[in-house]
């Protein structure tokens, strides 16, 4: 029986009836941002000065976190499909605990290990590059939490790859790195896009480890996530539109993806 045979059939109602009640409980909260949104003068809300800097740096520190997740994610995607090295259960398991940590947990985690006091936040003062309360904070805080998106997504996709395609590569001459350009990354291109969305989808809408790494500092730290918690306290129709913002955006990505991410068998080069 196919995939698509075994999908098809009258569902069973005492199915139908919680997977309803599932939906109605995920759809309800957004489409409250959509019925409570300013829609008279929501231009005028998300053109504002503080709300347009807060775009801006999200999208700088976006783009920056995705830049910096394909250049480490995607290596270390590659190690851990296509090697057997000692450790690798724990690696692939430091790569996931971003995902499940607490958001405040993550802060906390990079306060230790990059703030002044931390492991590395010494050495690092000490030649000048200093990450709490800073945009390369921002930024570090947002790698920290989208990058596993980049290589849990990468990851499947090379090891659903069949071997040969690279083999037959390295048979004509071609090294590791050439191969890796000109084969794997092309035949994996659908995964890695879907990986790359998501990251930065994640990483504009990341809140929980900035505030506590980076702080919320207008035109410094200040995101939009940010800066709608502070809208919330002093203004709920404004945090309420710049939360529509971050919908649609959040939308768009899932949409242009097509349940790419989700779908089984996705990872196949075809």
């Amino acid at each position: 029986m196919t995939g698509r045979g075994a999908r098809s059939g009258r569902p069973p109602l005492v199915l139908v009836l919680p997977a309803a009640g599932g939906v109605a409980f995920l759809a309800v909260p957004l489409l409250g941002i959509v019925a409570d949104a300013p829609w008279s003068d929501l231009g005028a809300r998300l053109t504002s000065p503080a709300v347009t800097e807060a775009l801006r740096l999200s999208l700088t520190v976006s783009g920056w976190a995705l830049l910096v997740s394909l250049v480490l994610g995607v290596p270390l995607a590659w190690l851990l499909a296509r090697t057997d090295f000692r450790g690798r259960t724990l690696v692939r398991s430091l790569v996931i605990l971003p995902m499940v940590l607490p958001p405040t947990v993550a802060g906390v985690a990079l306060f230790q290990g990059f703030g002044r006091r931390g492991l590395l936040g010494g050495p690092l003062e000490s030649v000048g590059v200093t990450w709490p309360f800073t945009t390369a904070g921002a930024v570090v805080a947002a790698v920290f939490v989208s990058m596993p998106f980049l290589v849990v997504s990468l990851e499947g996709a090379l090891t659903g790859l069949d071997p040969h395609f690279e083999e037959a590569a390295a048979t004509m001459g071609a090294g590791p790195l050439r191969t890796l350009h000109l084969v794997t990354l092309p035949m994996v291109g659908p995964a890695l896009a879907a990986g790359a969305a998501l990251t930065w989808a994640r990483a504009l809408g990341e809140f929980g480890a900035t505030i506590t790494f980076a702080g919320n500092l207008p035109g410094v730290t200040q995101t939009l996530p940010l800066k709608v918690y502070l809208l919330l306290q002093e203004d709920p129709a404004g945090a309420t539109a710049v939360s529509l913002l971050l919908l649609a955006i959040a939308a768009a990505v899932l949409i242009a993806l097509r349940g790419r991410w989700l779908r089984p068998g996705h990872t196949s080069p075809g």
